[in-house]
């Protein structure tokens, strides 16, 4: 009884927006595991994104994106604009969230084969959204304009200079008179966005048309069997809805707990500060062989993320018998952890121009 009440407290929520937006013209049938944590992440992703766009179009309003001013004005949002410490955070922890729930969706299908055909350029799209999501963060790394933002930047101008013409984007002669992060701004608040938002239609347009890819073993919750129950795509948008919510209440907390962080104003000629994070491996190689190797080590996953669809061809999808496939992508992601510690453990190095 409870059950059908709350089910009809949504439909009587649902029906007067779907009503007026057409949303059901996305709808397709959701099997029963379609609804649980592992297969939602990618809408929780996209519930990041709306979360990083709202507090991205607030804190443009304060932001100067001009490397005379842009360190201050982020100050003056975190000292001076009435709840712009918290805004900053909420963008800055989501920032942190949608980069682990884009690699755990990745992940997720990579487990269960969902890149097999006929999906291989759904995953292609979803190669490119993973791409987009990593320049989103690095770009948003460099506005703030302190000393970690700077030597990144640096960085990213040695692997430009590496690419000669193909880099040419990222050369501070590309534009003559215009600060390359004042460039770095515009891509990250128009150019990335346009990216996203295309290859985002792309991504809900390949779901809508194949449905959610079938599991690898077969399902063994309610409606046991291949699939177990198909429920209406209504309940899906209430699954990531619920999720959405505890990501904002998650992101809410780590916000007023911990504040975004942010140095002082750069100094030219000196590296002493590690990446964030999810660059940290980089910076392992870096260590270990030099600044050119950046380049290869970057181009490299993608490289394989590209063709693994095409290479993986059979019909198997139980990870169990994938065992090659399975094999190669635990040994990376043990290479990658080792490279993040060893990073983590060593002093700062400094690379550019070295």
């Amino acid at each position: 009884m409870e059950q059908t009440t709350k089910a009809s407290r949504w439909s009587r929520f649902w029906r007067p927006i779907d009503e007026r937006l057409g949303l059901d013209a996305l709808a397709y049938k959701v099997p029963e595991y379609g609804n649980t944590l592992a297969y939602t992440l990618g809408g929780i992703t996209f519930v990041g994104f709306i979360i990083l766009v709202l507090t991205g179009v607030a804190l443009t309003q304060f932001y100067h994106p001009h490397p005379t001013e842009a360190n201050a004005s982020i100050r003056s949002i975190m000292e001076v604009v009435p709840f712009g410490a918290f805004l900053r955070g909420l963008h800055f922890w989501t920032a942190q969230a949608v980069m682990v729930s884009v690699v755990l969706h990745a992940t997720r299908v990579f487990v269960t084969a969902a890149y097999k055909r006929p999906r291989e350029f759904n995953w292609l799209v979803g190669v490119a959204l993973l791409a987009l999501t990593i320049a989103f963060y690095f770009t948003g790394t460099v506005l703030k304009w302190d000393q970690e933002a700077f030597e990144a930047l640096e960085h990213n101008l040695e692997i430009a200079e590496i690419l000669g013409i193909f880099g040419a984007f990222f050369s501070p002669s590309f534009a003559a008179g215009v600060p390359i992060l004042t460039r770095l701004y515009s891509t990250h608040v128009s150019i990335l966005p346009v990216l996203l938002a295309l290859l985002l239609l792309a991504h809900v347009f390949y779901v809508r048309h194949f449905g959610v890819s079938p599991l690898p073993w077969k399902w063994k919750g309610r409606g046991a069997g291949e699939e177990g129950v198909f429920r209406p795509f209504s309940s899906h948008v209430k699954k990531i809805a619920l999720y959405g919510s505890v990501l904002l209440a998650l992101v809410t907390v780590l916000a007023i707990l911990f504040p975004a962080p942010i140095g002082p104003e750069p100094i030219e000629g000196i590296e002493v500060t590690k990446p964030p994070w999810p660059f940290l491996w980089l910076y392992g190689i870096e260590n270990a062989w030099g600044i050119q190797w950046l380049l290869p080590a970057s181009v490299v996953p993608f490289a394989l993320l590209t063709i693994l669809p095409f290479v993986d061809r059979g019909d198997e999808r139980d990870p169990r018998r994938r065992l090659f496939f399975v094999g190669a992508f635990l040994v990376a992601i043990a290479i990658l952890l080792v490279l993040t510690v060893i990073a983590l453990v060593t002093a700062p190095q400094a690379h550019v121009g070295g």
